[in-house]
């Protein structure tokens, strides 16, 4: 395993940087080199490791969702509550309605099964928009509006409300019965997530109080492994809790990292946002080379030309979904088209779902494999790569002190 790990960290760095220097996003050569490793291609990775990849998968995305919860401000996050809100949810509604539309007569899927595809598909990638976002808060791009703010928020939710649907849709295309508490699932795991988060990051920061009043202040690194264990036991209350509470772990870390940073001193904040940013460095490769190996190619050749028309039909009806959410807000056009392709990548969700259906049984299962599969390949670099040249020319860049002119 061991061996298998420094060929991830090698391989990802050098592929990174091979692309860097083609100019393309690092996030491709990563999946590349991940592709290249994993079991449908060179096969080099250990099984035990790729046995914990989701949950290794899982540990580097809790890492950049720690750091944009202590890069938000909870003041920005307010200004941007309306249409952060319906990004948390229309887009993605909208793609699936292109998939029950379309994907029948395109695929020739039963309603049901087409439903369960718009669902695997219709879910934002955190992993490669919520860097980006990170990064432009720290820049200052976007921020006079909360461009950055709201996209976070809204595809922090947007994987929340998805992966309710998608087990719902799961159930009708076994034909199973759906009653309106599968639906309720969503706002409770959404509320539930948000009140645990808090709760738990007020607690924390009241600990951290304490013990600097008693001359016991707790070190900035012990902090940052203080609040990875509180992450990871949130995580590990969603799957306790899955059957009986609906709670949303990934939505509980940001908002504890929110609550931190709105309590803690900004110079703490400031000093643990650096700590986290070091640890990404390392967990970015380990995220997207892992995306990468879960990636089968061979499905890739069995989607056809049907499946990719109804990605970029999915992608179109998507690009409708955001357009409508901002309508009424102060964004300019050229903020509006930056929000548009923020919202196209597809990668975590999709790894991660995409097999299930064939798992189950489910007739289509192989159709939705081969346009999760082909979903990642097309639209992670489409995202990724609009949205690191196209945001100098879209957004405007927040004057702060300390800028030289």
């Amino acid at each position: 395993m061991l061996s298998s790990l420094a060929l991830i960290f090698l391989a990802g760095y050098a592929l990174a940087s091979a692309a860097q220097a083609l100019r393309l996003p690092r996030i491709i050569g990563m999946l590349a080199a991940g592709i290249l490793l994993g079991p449908y291609a060179l096969n080099l990775l250990a099984p035990p490791l790729l046995a914990i990849s989701a949950d290794l998968r899982q540990m580097a995305l809790v890492i950049i969702l720690i750091k944009a919860g202590l890069s938000l401000n909870l003041r920005d996050l307010k200004k941007v509550g309306r249409p952060a809100l319906l990004m948390a949810f229309l887009p993605a509604l909208f793609e699936i309605l292109a998939f029950l539309l379309f994907a029948p007569l395109v695929l020739h899927l039963e309603r049901a099964e087409a439903a369960v595809m718009g669902a695997v598909l219709a879910a934002v990638s955190p992993a490669v928009v919520v860097p980006r976002m990170v990064q432009l808060i720290e820049e200052g791009y976007g921020t006079e509006k909360g461009v950055p703010q709201m996209i976070l928020a809204g595809a922090s939710l947007d994987d929340v409300f998805v992966i309710v649907l998608f087990s719902t849709f799961t159930r009708m295309a076994q034909g199973g019965g759906v009653g309106p508490g599968d639906f309720l699932r969503i706002p409770v795991s959404i509320v539930l997530g948000v009140l645990l988060g808090t709760c738990t990051g007020r607690a924390l920061s009241w600990f951290f109080e304490f013990r600097h009043a008693r001359r016991h202040t707790v070190r900035n690194s012990i902090k940052v492994l203080i609040l990875l264990s509180a992450a990871f036991l949130l995580l590990a209350a969603e799957d306790r809790l899955e059957e009986r509470v609906p709670l949303s772990g990934l939505l509980a870390v940001m908002s504890m990292a929110l609550a931190v940073a709105a309590k803690g001193s900004p110079a703490v904040t400031r000093r643990l946002q650096e700590k986290y940013g070091k640890l990404w460095l390392a967990a970015e490769v380990l995220l997207f080379v892992l995306v990468g190996a879960a990636v089968d190619i061979r499905y890739t050749l069995q989607a056809g030309p049907g499946t990719a028309l109804m990605i970029a039909v999915g992608l179109m009806f998507r690009c409708a979904g955001v357009g409508l959410c901002l309508l009424g807000t102060a964004l300019n056009r050229r903020e509006r088209l930056y929000c548009v392709v923020a919202y196209l990548p597809k990668a975590t969700v999709q790894a991660a779902i995409g097999s299930v259906p064939l798992a189950l049984g489910l007739p289509c299962g192989n159709a939705v494999l081969s346009a999760a599969v082909l979903a990642i390949l097309i639209t992670t670099p489409l995202g990724a790569i609009g949205m690191d040249l196209s945001y100098r020319r879209l957004l405007v860049r927040e004057e702060r002190c300390g800028d030289i002119s």
